[in-house]
């Protein structure tokens, strides 16, 4: 039985994580925290969750069985992680951290879109938890940086490509769509019922967090620096992301060899799902679970390869994602806990 704590357990992420822990076969929750709802028993911010296990929520400072937990998921905000992270693997715990802390791999470029960061030498030691793509590190990893959503939808979708050298990389444009959870739970006026309620909109035109960590993984798997133009909108709706990945062929190539390619490349990912050719995804397909869903079109007429990708954003998009990667870093089967079917409608 694995032993795990939760840290920032209240925000949407930490939420699902506690859920997934506690129907989790293998997974014993042993400590959670939150330093706004501290002293509060779980079941009385919580219902839905039942009695979860009789945890009450502590403040960081106090949480006094955190040196009982093997692995800890570290939901806290961007900032935060990093004055915690270096004291856990001191201790000798496995970390899975789900903010931007330990995603970019330069110093200089985590300050560039975020801040400062105050445990520097650990950005070089964390592994990217994009799962499908480095399971073998993953598995033998201390520290694992969980991806942002919109970058887990978009890399998933476009990493076949850019591996099989089919697409020109500075042609790259992303339209990418989430939502409300997306920007967290704490209130924001952008985010408010009758602020979003029958809209779309943009935001962060041209500056959004998520630009770098996704230029990064690309670039390493192309061997070379990449710039590509990332768009992201607001969507009326509670959960799930849809991008739509646009860039112009290199070589002549058929749709059934493209769609050869992507089956190939995710024939053993067990969330990962190719649509059949002449269909797309969409957030529905994939609502409650812990799957991508993958569609690909070629347009002839402008010679461009289309690529849509739909996750749920508190999962595969950020908690269910954290799950697989804690299953991999504990020896467990990759689909422990996780395997629950998308929700229709």
């Amino acid at each position: 039985m694995v032993q795990v704590a939760i840290l920032g357990a209240t925000g949407y992420t930490g939420c699902e994580l506690m859920r997934l822990s506690l129907q989790h076969h293998r997974i014993k929750l042993v400590a959670v925290s939150s330093e706004t709802f501290s002293g509060r028993p779980v079941e009385q911010l919580f219902p839905f969750l039942g009695d979860a296990a009789g945890l009450t929520l502590q403040a960081l400072s106090e949480l006094d069985k955190l040196g009982e937990a093997d692995f800890v998921f570290s939901a806290l905000p961007h900032g935060k992680s990093m004055n915690v992270v270096p004291r856990l693997l001191q201790q000798g715990k496995k970390v899975v951290d789900l903010s931007a802390d330990f995603r970019l791999r330069s110093p200089d470029h985590y300050e560039e879109w975020y801040q400062k960061h105050t445990a520097p030498a650990l950005l070089k030691e964390a592994v990217y938890g994009l799962s499908e793509i480095y399971r073998d590190r993953i598995r033998g990893a201390q520290l694992v940086a969980n991806p942002g959503c919109y970058p887990t939808a978009a890399l998933l979708a476009l990493i076949p490509a850019v591996q099989s050298s089919l697409i020109d990389l500075g042609s790259i444009t992303i339209d990418a769509k989430s939502g409300v959870s997306g920007a967290g739970r704490s209130p924001v006026l952008n985010s408010l019922f009758a602020e979003v309620n029958e809209g779309v909109k943009p935001y962060k035109i041209g500056k959004h967090q998520h630009t770098p960590e996704i230029e990064q993984e690309l670039g390493l798997i192309a061997r070379e620096r990449i710039k590509l133009l990332f768009t992201p909108h607001l969507l009326p709706m509670n959960r799930g992301i849809l991008i739509t990945a646009y860039a112009n062929l290199k070589t002549a190539i058929t749709q059934k060899e493209v769609f050869d390619i992507y089956y190939t490349f995710y024939q053993n990912a067990r969330f990962v799902r190719i649509c059949p050719p002449g269909t797309a995804p969409s957030t529905q397909q994939v609502k409650g679970s812990n799957y991508c869903a993958i569609g690909i079109a070629l347009d002839a007429r402008t010679n461009r390869l289309i690529l849509i990708a739909a996750i749920d954003n508190l999962l595969k998009g950020a908690s269910g994602q954290a799950m697989q990667n804690m299953n991999i870093m504990a020896g467990l089967e990759e689909d422990s806990g996780i395997t629950q079917l998308p929700l229709f409608p």
